[in-house]
């Protein structure tokens, strides 16, 4: 008991000896959260806020700056920021908003088509416990997936004929 030392708000620990496991859990949720695009969004919005803030605080001394300089007040000595540099950061932001925005679309739309497509789960060996009323057996799920199969192999077979048919109408017939 003599070699554990109490960390302030944690458990006993032995000097030394430090808890990777904590580490490596903040580690993939940091990871976790760059990958979600909700998350990012939420972060990107501050960021926006206060770039717009620049672009009005700059846009509003230049004003003043040529105001003074048209009224013949100042010389234009005087150094300004550029208007145009706070307003590309803005519009990069604005962008990356977009990106995220369009990025949670198509995860929602795929996570949509796929619960249409597959809205029963099959229950795994590894959690029996979680088997629910409307969950599909093995065998149905193989049905499904083979009748997937089918009609993908039906829609590539339409394609490569529809492909054939519009490359034998470009090429010239034989002349007679």
């Amino acid at each position: 008991m003599a070699s554990q030392q109490q960390q302030p708000g944690g458990p006993m620990v032995q000097p030394g000896l430090q808890q990777p496991t904590s580490i490596q859990q903040q580690q993939q949720q940091q990871q976790q959260q760059d990958f979600d695009p909700v998350h990012r969004f939420k972060m990107l919005i501050p960021q926006l806020k206060e770039s717009l803030q620049n672009v009005m605080k700059i846009a509003s001394l230049n004003l003043a700056h040529n105001t003074t300089i048209d009224n013949g007040i100042k010389s234009s000595d005087a150094a300004v920021q550029r208007f145009d540099k706070s307003l590309e950061e803005f519009y990069g932001l604005c962008d990356q908003l977009e990106l995220c925005l369009r990025l949670a679309y198509e995860c929602l739309s795929q996570s949509i088509d796929s619960a249409k497509h597959s809205p029963n789960l099959v229950p795994t060996a590894t959690k029996p416990d979680t088997v629910q009323t409307e969950s599909m057996s093995y065998a149905q799920y193989l049905s499904m997936i083979k009748s997937q199969i089918s009609c993908a192999k039906d829609i590539h077979n339409a394609l490569l004929e529809c492909s054939k048919k519009i490359a034998g109408k470009g090429q010239p017939q034989g002349i007679m």
